[in-house]
């Protein structure tokens, strides 16, 4: 009996992904290097739509209500971390997961999908305000997006070419055990070379680490995404943008990558990796 034939390179699709990351990438980079309300309003902007997508795909009868909530939630944390209150902003992101829930109380199947919306996209966003203010924070955020994009990068090119055995078949038939090598070797390579840059004070083997970690918390971050995806049902979250869909699946592993690479950079401060 012969085997059936692997599924070609979608090079189409790859062209499609390239293009959006030309568009996108030196918009982001810029936001980052220049701080402030630049990227804090590159931020805002993004929760928004991730709002928006994460009502659509949890409350599909009570979209613009849920996602209201949700938005308004995630941004009161935001700017309160802006300014530079941090004990405010993790205590507003609680109670406004609260105050979403109760918001979407009657209209939604699941109120408390409201509630993990506010605390799965606040924590990131908030960590995202915490490490840019930090000493080095703009090197160490646009490490974090490097470490990020070659994770994902690598795991999409390197999965597509080798194939081989699937790693979580039951929500996310698509990704395989040699993408997960890849894209955590890129993010390892990508750690590594910025250890070399002279405004780090991470050491190689630090830097290793720190990028083995962001590219585990993004490759969980991606697959934590596939399973909501599949419990509610949609494919993707949105059709923003091109090649990867919806905001939330461009930046499902940011979500997670900057809370690790945001306790790497405590830890940092604290004297480790030197």
């Amino acid at each position: 009996m012969s085997l059936p034939q692997a599924k070609r390179f979608d090079w189409s699709n790859l062209g499609i992904r390239v293009l959006s990351a030309t568009i996108l990438i030196p918009s982001v980079l810029l936001a980052v290097w220049l701080g402030g309300w630049a990227y804090l309003t590159l931020i805002s902007v993004a929760v928004a739509v991730l709002a928006i997508e994460w009502g659509t795909m949890t409350a599909p009868n009570a979209p613009v209500r849920v996602s209201a909530a949700v938005c308004f939630a995630v941004l009161a944390g935001l700017f309160l971390a802006h300014r530079d209150h941090m004990w405010l902003a993790w205590g507003g992101m609680l109670l406004g997961g609260l105050a979403a829930a109760l918001v979407a109380r009657g209209v939604a199947e699941r109120p408390a999908n409201a509630a993990f919306g506010v605390v799965y996209l606040g924590i990131a966003c908030v960590c995202l305000i915490w490490l840019r203010a930090m000493p080095q924070g703009r090197y160490w955020t646009i490490m974090l997006f490097a470490i990020t994009w070659s994770a994902d990068i690598a795991a999409y090119a390197v999965g597509n070419v080798l194939k081989g055995p699937k790693l979580w078949p039951r929500f996310s038939p698509n990704k395989t055990w040699s993408g997960f090598v890849g894209g955590l070797a890129a993010s390892m390579a990508t750690g590594a070379m910025m250890a070399s840059l002279p405004m780090f004070t991470l050491n190689l083997a630090a830097a290793a680490v720190v990028g083995l970690l962001g590219g585990l918390a993004t490759m969980a971050g991606d697959l934590w995404e596939s399973m909501l995806k599949r419990r509610f049902g949609v494919k993707d979250s949105g059709d923003l943008i091109p090649g990867h869909g919806g905001l939330l699946d461009r930046v499902d592993g940011l979500l997670f990558a900057v809370v690790v690479i945001a306790g790497a950079r405590l830890v940092n401060h604290l004297g480790w990796g030197h």
